[in-house]
């Protein structure tokens, strides 16, 4: 299709410049020729870009009309051949029933604006046919000189019928023109400058016609030149302003690179939104990056507005949300969904549903991060609510008594046969202390690493257990939350051998290569199904530092639970 619209934009071009440099080559010819030029290169820009719309096709179809029309014109004065003559005057009948009418008509996407045009369309697309037709069959030559001659009624007949039929287009070019100002006071703040540069180009090509038939009359050959080149300049001219000031048809003009070189169609990739982006959802919270994310898709796709939902419920919208979502992309595994509204010009395209789903990857990441961050919320929330409860239902109800034991000592005198129990008691509550507090986070992790903090954990097991790691990992020291994520796995993995897998012997084995920091904790316990572990709290403890967690498990062959973390030591 490209390679199509390219082919008629040279061939209609290449006979627009060779028609018009066979008459000569002064500064009025290249003036035609500079302005001829633009209706193919427009037409060529849109269907480029946007091949689905017919509207640039029908600028090429325009263009070639003219083009035809100028070579066959010129052939004809040099010729001497009356067919071309006749041939180039029916292109021209084509060109400005084209560009009075369609293009006005058609405007910005080459459809219809509603139903009720189409008997205007009809009337108008007959009437240039027969201008065309009657045309080629009269015997009359616009390029003679001297008064026209008529050979015989079919003759006559013909003429009658072209002239009535250039007027019936003219007609119709004015109630197109006057369906734009309808058009143009109802459209919105967005299209309303298209409409308004079409409007006055539409206008001007009706008036420069005008002009041309009342000064031909008489025979002012330079105002008749002005009011033609008035015609031909007026609606393209209207058309690339839109289409390079205001956007049209969604397809954009600009520098991009150090080189400052023109770029055709300079909609923003994702990725350069996101290169903008990027500053302010560095150290924003997963809400405000789904925000950010949103506004850089209206952005991107020119939408009324972009939402993106989570399946709990919240919503992050970029543009006040008015109707039905246009287009929806579920992202991240069915745990969002990105949807975005009307377009602000034109309709949605195969590019635009690209865009979208490019724009669903970053989308996707966001929402896992902010169900991560949800997730570790509630895992804090847990740990709180669990130490608290120890507190309350162990450490505190063992303080209690152990101040009730001391005030019944002093009561009772502090008889020696009651401080042993006592101090036992209060010994049983600073061992509890230092439980709890290891369960925070371990002393020994703190002074002497992780594989020392592993080992002391792992000696009050009552169940024969196996640290194994290399000497160079002994000394080596790594950030807390590296260092604290690998612990409180074993531990938790450590607990689960214990209570639920019965297991007789455990191994532990430590280790750091490839930049990765691992521990693997192995039992040869009762095993279970994996999909049943509890360890999801943990999972996204080591998923929020770029980590993960595996969990292996036969029933009846023993359990290992294996993780890991990037780490540098």
């Amino acid at each position: 299709m490209r390679a199509f619209a390219s082919a008629l934009a040279a061939l209609s071009g290449a006979s627009l410049i060779i028609g018009s440099l066979m008459d000569g080559t002064g500064a009025g010819q290249w003036l035609y020729v500079l302005i001829g030029l633009l209706t193919p290169v427009l037409g060529w820009l849109i269907t480029l870009r946007r091949p689905e719309i017919p509207y640039g096709w029908l600028l090429l179809a325009t263009a070639c009309a003219l083009g035809v029309g100028t070579l066959g014109n010129a052939l004809a004065r040099h010729a001497g051949a009356d067919v071309l003559g006749k041939g180039s005057t029916a292109s021209f009948a084509v060109f400005y029933g084209l560009v009075w009418v369609f293009l006005p008509l058609l405007f910005p996407d080459g459809r219809l604006p509603s139903r009720r045009w189409r008997p205007v369309a009809w009337i108008a697309g007959v009437a240039i046919a027969v201008h065309a037709v009657a045309t080629t069959l009269s015997s009359l030559d616009p390029l003679r000189e001297g008064p026209p001659v008529m050979s015989g009624p079919v003759d006559l007949l013909a003429s009658v019928l072209s002239g009535l039929a250039q007027m019936v287009v003219y007609i119709m070019a004015i109630v197109v023109l006057f369906g734009l100002v309808a058009r143009w006071r109802r459209a919105g703040a967005q299209e309303r400058p298209q409409y308004l540069w079409m409007l006055c180009g539409s206008a001007l090509g009706v008036i420069g016609f005008a002009v041309v038939l009342a000064y031909l009359a008489v025979g002012h050959l330079a105002i008749v030149s002005i009011g033609t080149m008035t015609v031909l300049a007026a609606v393209p001219g209207a058309i690339g302003v839109a289409l390079v000031r205001h956007r049209l048809l969604d397809i954009r003009f600009g520098v991009r690179g150090s080189r400052l070189s023109l770029v055709f169609d300079m909609r923003p990739t994702v990725s350069e939104l996101l290169s903008e982006l990027s500053p302010e959802l560095q150290d924003a919270e997963p809400g405000e990056q789904l925000a950010g994310l949103a506004r850089a898709v209206r952005e991107g796709l020119d939408v009324r507005w972009a939402e993106v939902s989570l399946t709990g419920g919240a919503r992050f919208t970029a543009g006040g949300r008015q109707g039905e979502a246009t287009v929806r992309e579920r992202v991240a595994g069915g745990l969002g969904e990105l949807a975005v509204g009307e377009k602000n010009q034109g309709r949605f395209t195969a590019e635009d549903r690209r865009l979208l789903h490019a724009f669903a990857v970053p989308v996707g990441l966001a929402i896992r991060s902010a169900a991560l961050a949800g997730r570790l919320v509630n895992a804090q929330e847990a740990e709180r609510r669990r130490l608290e409860r120890n507190i309350h239902d162990g450490v505190q109800q063992q303080l209690v008594a152990l101040i009730a034991g001391l005030e019944l000592a002093r009561a009772s005198g502090g008889a020696p046969e009651m401080l042993p129990p006592l101090r036992e008691q209060a010994r049983q509550t600073l061992d509890d202390l230092r439980e709890l507090a290891a369960g925070i986070h371990p002393s020994v992790l703190a002074q002497g690493g992780l594989v020392e903090a592993v080992e002391s954990r792992c000696a009050r097991l009552p169940v024969p257990t196996t640290v194994l790691a290399g000497p160079d990992l002994r000394a080596a020291r790594f950030a807390d939350e590296i260092e604290g994520a690998l612990y409180f796995t074993v531990s938790e993995a450590l607990a689960n051998a214990l209570k639920h897998a019965a297991a007789g012997k455990i191994e532990v084995r430590l280790s750091h290569h490839d930049g990765r920091l691992r521990a693997s904790v192995r039992d040869d316990g009762r095993g279970f199904e994996p999909s049943a572990t509890a360890l999801g709290a943990l999972a996204d403890r080591l998923s929020a530092l770029g980590g993960g967690l595996e969990v292996s498990s036969t029933i009846g062959e023993g359990t290992t639970v294996s993780a890991w973390v990037p780490a540098h030591g």
